[in-house]
């Protein structure tokens, strides 16, 4: 048996080295890849900063939306559909605390106030979820690809025309509801959290509409 012994130990090296090296093309694969994360990051990071610094709230915009940057990378409507996402959960949140305020504030000139708020944000809500629609089919490219040129941008224009108007009735909504909060006066002082609710909420939503008219015609 002894001959043997040679051979064996010779195989037995020769698998440690296979082994040895998987690992380490494993390891060069896994650094790559994050080198691309960390390069891809620092793409979107960038884009998102040039981006938010054309609306009125970059700060907000900025950190908002960077926890996003896998999803629109540097795509201009990708961010916008994001952004107008951001903005509708901020407006479900706040249409469920209302909700849930409407239950301790019973009939009073504050419930009263509440109520046609909490009407008006539920259709704002409905407004930009309906934006982030239009604008989630025109990065899936729902044009057909054998239309020429010209009908590709009209349909363009139309979903970023559509895109911009339930937008900004999204913010004239938020705008009446705050209105209505405010000139309930002292009576509405439980719900100034709502109030302070509203006006985030409308900050969220006017950032996607500035995103959304950022977006270049192709």
């Amino acid at each position: 048996m002894a001959p043997h012994q040679p051979r064996a130990v010779s195989f037995h090296r020769h698998l440690v080295m296979v082994v040895l090296l998987a690992v380490a093309a494993v390891a060069t694969r896994r650094v790559a890849s994050a080198a691309s994360t960390d390069a891809s990051m620092t793409s979107s990071s960038s884009f998102l900063r040039e981006r938010c610094a054309t609306t009125l709230d970059a700060d907000l915009c900025y950190d908002s939306l960077l926890p996003h940057a896998a999803e629109f990378q540097t795509s201009h409507v990708r961010l916008a559909r994001v952004a107008a996402d951001v903005a509708a959960a901020h407006l479900r949140a706040l249409l469920a605390n209302m909700k849930e305020e409407l239950l301790k504030t019973g009939t009073s000139a504050a419930g009263d106030a509440l109520h046609d708020c909490a009407s008006t944000v539920s259709a704002a809500a409905n407004l930009v979820r309906q934006s982030s629609a239009e604008l989630a089919g025109l990065d899936s490219n729902n044009v057909s690809e054998e239309d020429d040129g010209s009908s590709r941008r009209r349909a363009i224009r139309w979903g970023l025309s559509n895109a911009k108007t339930w937008l900004s009735a999204a913010i004239t909504n938020e705008g009446t509801c705050a209105d209505g909060i405010k000139e309930a006066g002292a009576a509405a002082g439980k719900v100034v959290d709502v109030d302070a609710g509203v006006a985030e909420s409308r900050q969220h939503t006017s950032i996607a509409l500035a995103l959304v008219n950022g977006i270049p015609l192709q």
